[in-house]
């Protein structure tokens, strides 16, 4: 199994490379009757887009969104989405240098072992322009979710490198390029950058996402968890090592009567679960967060193995970001929100006539 598809009933099949022609996937399993154009994902993209900011990689894509299939007069059909992003703006010759050698801490020498074979440019298959179509794809999991539950998905940076929010803002998240709470640190996150990217550096970065309004009951046990596919989505993130939901590692430290999630009548007091029991939703928040590394394409030398595995000695050159982290907040929405939607599919497929069990427990009084 290739394993470039994800999902159960809703399926997203992804393809293309970092600096092939296109970039694309595949959305099946999408209810007809959802209204959705090219402009619906633009903003999105924008979003994660590179080169909208001097923090992020300078690469300038245009990623006009091409509907394929799927959608007639405006609205979806049932059948599979196919849509399609031209790459325009790739300059492979910064990759030149890299052929012979294998760059520390990236893909190249693992793609090489398993296929025998790798496109070095810019990362092929492995690089951060694949998560582009996921962002794509989420769009129509994001509307589909708003407009049949309610549902908002939103993320924001909870902290780069050692500096975290001071305060929290959910209406601060969207208007700076950080995706950061705290409007009031946004000079010194400018200042940590630009130092990091004088330095030649890069560092790490967490990003939250929360999803408001899921109804309780929805995931499967034993092996399809619903924290257990967030997990596993937002894993396949490139440079994500750590996935938490709720309170996650911190749990470790926690007594039980203080992690547990007590209810009222009038709702559950904190929500240190993620809004997640038993692999099912609860009804409260849904609560994940995911801890990316440094980027490994840096500007200070570092040792490594050409293809004969000789010593030598590997310099990133190219555009790159200081903190891939920075830009990672919609992608992190995406795989959320993706997850969600399948778990919406398959919880009607199976429980919708399932009466509604009574009482029902609002969400967290104390949210997350």
């Amino acid at each position: 199994m290739s394993s470039n598809s994800f999902g159960k009933l809703l399926t997203v099949t992804t393809f293309g490379e970092s600096h092939g022609p296109a970039i694309g996937c595949v959305v099946d399993g999408c209810p007809p009757g959802l209204a959705i154009a090219a402009e619906d994902f633009r903003t999105d993209l924008d979003r994660r887009a590179t080169g909208r900011s001097r923090y992020t990689s300078q690469r300038h894509e245009a990623d006009d969104v091409e509907i394929l299939s799927g959608v007639y007069e405006g609205r979806t059909t049932g059948t599979p989405i196919a849509l399609l992003i031209r790459n325009v703006d790739q300059r492979s010759k910064d990759y030149g240098n890299i052929v012979e050698t294998f760059r520390p801490g990236h893909a190249d020498y693992t793609y090489w072992q398993k296929y025998g074979i790798r496109d070095p440019r810019g990362g092929g298959r492995s690089s951060a322009r694949e998560t582009t179509m996921r962002v794509a794809a989420a769009v129509i999991a994001k509307k589909w979710l708003a407009e049949t539950f309610g549902i908002r998905v939103r993320g924001y940076l909870a902290q780069i490198g050692d500096v975290v929010p001071r305060t929290f803002d959910w209406n601060a998240v969207e208007q700076n390029p950080f995706f950061w709470p705290d409007a009031a640190m946004i000079e010194e996150l400018e200042i940590t950058v630009n130092a990091l990217r004088k330095s030649g550096d890069s560092v790490g970065a967490r990003v939250t996402v929360v999803a408001d309004g899921v109804p309780p009951g929805w995931g499967e046990p034993i092996y399809g968890k619903l924290d257990g596919d967030l997990a596993a989505a937002l894993m396949s993130i490139n440079a994500v090592k750590g996935v938490e939901i709720g309170d996650g590692f911190a749990a470790v430290a926690q007594k039980g009567s203080e992690h547990r999630d007590e209810m009222t009548p009038e709702g559950f007091l904190p929500n240190h679960a993620g809004g997640i029991l038993g692999g099912i939703s609860s009804g409260q928040a849904i609560v994940a967060s995911i801890a990316l590394k440094p980027t490994s394409s840096i500007l200070i030398p570092g040792r490594s193995v050409n293809l004969e595995g000789a010593p030598t000695e590997v310099v990133t050159k190219g555009r790159h970001d200081p903190c891939v982290g920075i830009r990672a907040t919609p992608i992190a929405e995406a795989m959320v929100a993706l997850v969600l939607m399948d778990h919406a599919l398959r919880h009607r497929a199976q429980c919708g006539d399932v009466g509604i069990v009574q009482p029902r427990i609002p969400g967290s009084v104390e949210r997350a």
